[in-house]
Parts: structure tokens; sequence; C-alpha cells
């Protein structure tokens, strides 16, 4: 199985304080997972581990929402 990137906090780490915008940050750290994902094999990403780069299908709690689990 290859080792896919444990998420886009490096990105996050390295941006100005300054920046304020949240969605687009976490849209920046998404498309740094995919691509991290795709560098990582010499062939197309199946769904599932298209999936997994996107941390879709983990159980996540979100504030405000019902815990999860």
């Amino acid at each position: 199985m290859m080792q896919l990137s444990d998420g886009g906090g490096r990105v996050r780490e390295q941006l100005d304080d300054r920046v304020h915008d949240a969605v687009a940050l976490d849209e920046i750290d998404l498309y740094a997972d995919v691509l991290s994902a795709v560098a990582a094999t010499d062939r197309p990403l199946t769904p599932a581990e298209l999936d997994a780069a996107l941390g879709i299908g983990q159980a996540v709690d979100l504030p405000g929402g019902p815990p999860t689990g």
C-alpha cells in the first residue's frame, strides 16, 4: 500500500499568519494531499485511494454536529 500524506498541516505551518481564509486553506490542504498521493504512485489512484487521500470515510467530529463513532 502506498504512503499517504499526513495532511496538509505542513502547508498551513508555512503560511503568513495574516491569511485568514479558512475555506481556501482547507482546499489547498486537500489539493496538496491529493497531489502527494498521486506523486507516490505510477498509476491512477483507485477510488479507495483517492478517498483515503481526501479523508473521506473517516469518522470526524464536527463542531455543532452530533458526535460520530
